[in-house]
């Protein structure tokens, strides 16, 4: 098989993985967010193969978050600020943690996938926290019912979810690695 029918192939199977994760992942939640357990194929995806690729499995994982009905409430506020902000997380956080890989992997891939590992979540909140500043602020700082705004966003939306997220991320980043030292061996 060449290089390139074996790149198609796994980042298919990676695809398909981020989207069977991300429904099973639409029925546990932390607080009135799913957590989002594709985070962890997006960065072994990118580190196996590129930059794009890791581009290509947020979006993917940013699309399904949006069939799924995980993004209903923000939805009926404001459609397209919505997708724009489900569709930007998800493909910033994969491109993110594509460039943290290349650009890491050069010198300690171990490292380099921990670091991802790490990217990945960060900039996914960072994404979401600032779609909800930009496209549903009125309705949030409503939501907070008089309490802080940013307060109630970090605590109510992103706190319990992200600190899972992360800390998955972190905890399974030598299985990771692990996985992306034997697939890179197979090629």
């Amino acid at each position: 098989m060449n290089q390139n029918t074996r790149k198609i192939a796994g980042v298919g199977l990676f695809t398909a993985i981020v989207v069977v994760l991300q429904f099973l992942g639409s029925f546990i939640h932390f607080g009135p967010f799913s957590i989002s357990l594709v985070l962890i194929p997006i960065v072994v995806g990118t580190a196996l193969y590129g930059v794009w690729s890791g581009a290509w499995l947020g979006l993917v994982f940013g699309i399904t978050v949006l069939i799924s009905g995980d993004a209903a409430a923000f939805l009926a506020i404001d459609p397209a600020g919505t997708v724009i902000t489900v569709l930007l997380k998800g493909a910033l956080a994969g491109l993110a943690a594509g460039i943290v890989y290349s650009l890491l992997s050069k010198r300690n891939k171990t490292l380099a996938v921990i670091v991802s590992a790490i990217i990945c979540p960060i900039v996914n909140t960072g994404i979401f926290l600032l779609g909800c500043r930009l496209f549903f602020f009125e309705t949030v700082k409503e939501w907070a019912g008089g309490t802080n705004v940013l307060e109630y966003m970090l605590v109510g939306f992103v706190g319990g979810n992200f600190l899972f997220e992360l800390g998955a991320n972190i905890i399974l980043s030598p299985t990771i690695a692990k996985l992306v030292r034997f697939g890179r061996k197979e090629k």
